[in-house]
């Protein structure tokens, strides 16, 4: 009976493996992560481009507000 058992493990474990290759295997998943790592790298520069702008938006306004004051304390 135990003979029996290992057998089937045996059996079990090689299927297992090759239905793992068949999946893809480990090449599979280093594509998987480069195409992850990708992809994290362009939504980093998006982001930074974007923050970028809010902050050069920002600066304007602040630089218009100052400007307001300005002429407001002239005419006033």
């Amino acid at each position: 009976m135990t003979t029996l058992n290992f057998i089937i493990a045996i059996v079990a474990l090689i299927i297992a493996t090759l239905a793992y290759r068949r999946a893809g295997g480990i090449s599979d998943l280093r594509n998987q992560v480069e195409s992850i790592g990708s992809l994290r790298e362009k939504t980093a520069d998006l982001l930074s481009k974007l923050e970028k702008r809010l902050r050069k938006e920002e600066a304007e306004e602040k630089l218009e507000e100052k400007l307001e004051e300005k002429k407001e304390e002239s005419t006033g």
